[in-house]
């Protein structure tokens, strides 16, 4: 596809020799990966790159090329001329409107890689953790650049849980520098239940789009086969809510909720 192509055209463009070799993961622990980096943090409007963990050695050099390194390229490729098209339009619209958007408003756009061999798990979470408004507004919408299945980490969720298990966190800037999350009730810290048994996987076609509810716990498995699993995925909220100076995902340079209108 015409995304596929133009993803590997900016991985191959990317100069790895002066990048601050950011990782990505999506776990807990505020020690690993990218929490903090300023590289992360400033990514709302630009098109960065962030890398696997497993592509490093002890010594934090990369073992693995750069196209088979990268985790995933965000957070805003819905402003580049090539991905713009495949975000706002005449879809796009029909379906927020549906959805009852008063005033929708694009952010956190991504290619997500999966890369093969290495390609991280993604632990059960909810979207409105990490693009939290009051009230919950966000949409993921998550369009599959590959053929997924349980071999290269295709999505999972748990059915029903966007009605039975509230947002107990949210992931924020914090006051010293650096992210973490906030728990809403510090005495009820239950992790979610990661129990595959329960999840139904996700096994589509590319081109494929799949709508993800801000309270749906979904996940990722590790991608331990040797095809990788690209996905373009963006996120809908509504101007119309409160999203506030907390949020790790601000609009430079000041800060605040100005993202990109979703109007044709």
């Amino acid at each position: 596809s015409k995304l596929l192509n133009y993803t590997h055209k900016l991985i191959d463009e990317f100069d790895a020799s002066s990048h601050p070799l950011t990782k990505f993961t999506t776990g807990d622990n505020d020690n690993e990966g990218h929490v903090g980096d300023d590289y992360f943090l400033n990514s709302s409007d630009k098109i960065s790159f962030f890398m696997e963990p497993g592509a490093f050695n002890e010594r934090n050099e990369l073992t693995k090329p750069k196209d088979k390194a990268i985790n995933k390229i965000g957070h805003g490729l819905h402003l580049d001329p090539v991905f713009y098209p495949y975000t706002i339009n005449s879809t796009t619209k029909e379906i927020v409107d549906k959805l009852g958007f008063q005033d929708p408003r694009v952010l956190q756009s991504m290619i997500i890689c999966k890369q093969p061999e290495i390609g991280g798990e993604v632990p059960s979470h909810q979207d409105g953790t990490f693009l939290f408004t009051k009230p919950q507004s966000a949409i993921g919408f998550w369009i599959a650049l590959e053929d997924c299945d349980e071999n290269n980490g295709c999505l999972s969720y748990l059915p029903g849980s966007h009605k039975l298990v509230p947002i107990q966190k949210r992931f924020v800037k914090k006051e010293g520098g650096g992210t973490g999350f906030i728990y809403f009730n510090e005495e009820q810290r239950d992790e979610y239940d990661n129990d595959e048994k329960d999840y139904v996987k996700i096994k589509c076609r590319k081109g494929s789009l799949i709508l993800i509810h801000n309270s749906v716990l979904h996940r990722s498995n590790l991608n331990f086969s040797d095809s990788s699993r690209y996905a373009y995925a963006f996120h809908v909220i509504d101007g119309a809510a409160e999203y506030d100076e907390l949020n790790w995902l601000q609009v430079p340079p000041s800060g605040g909720a100005n993202f990109t209108k979703l109007e044709l």
